[in-house]
């Protein structure tokens, strides 16, 4: 139950992440005045982040699996493991932003690896903390390919490289 608990907290970290991204695109909203003249990579994310909380809350009220084990004594959806799911959504993509909004290339670097070694760490301490069946896990990560390939669309789109 540590690394459930752990990983329960770090679950925390891509919800701050897309709000960051989101108090930037307001920020340049309010500067710049108009929609349209927010970044298309900013109102990339936007759409992919309000599609991914759309689906977050349809696994959680649409029960297709419950847990293994009883979290506080309950049964709780487990399929697909929606901690998987946010992480492989919101940290590849924002490593994705980040490079090309981050000029020090040592830096970049930097934190481009520690979004690796965050998501390697928060599916596999997932799995390892027992309160997910391995299909659960397989199928977050499943669904999040897929949602991080709508997101290459929604970009191409928003930025007219169709």
């Amino acid at each position: 139950m540590s690394l459930y608990t752990i990983t329960d907290w770090l679950g925390i970290v891509p919800i701050a992440v897309a709000l960051g991204f989101a108090i930037l695109g307001l920020v340049q909203l309010i500067k710049r005045k108009s929609l349209w003249k927010v970044d298309d990579s900013i109102l990339a994310l936007g759409v992919f982040y309000i599609i991914v909380m759309a689906v977050y809350i349809l696994f959680e009220t649409v029960v297709i699996n419950y847990r293994p084990t009883l979290i506080d004594g309950y049964l709780e959806a487990s399929y697909p493991s929606s901690t998987t799911m946010l992480v492989m959504c919101v940290m590849p993509t924002a490593a994705i932003d980040l490079q090309v909004r981050i000029k020090n290339a040592l830096l970049r670097r930097c934190v481009i690896i520690t979004i690796i070694a965050f998501t390697a760490f928060m599916v596999v301490a997932r799995l390892l903390s027992g309160v997910h069946w391995i299909s659960d896990i397989i199928g977050g990560a499943l669904f999040s390919a897929g949602l991080v390939m709508i997101y290459y669309s929604i970009r191409d789109i928003l930025t007219k490289k169709c």
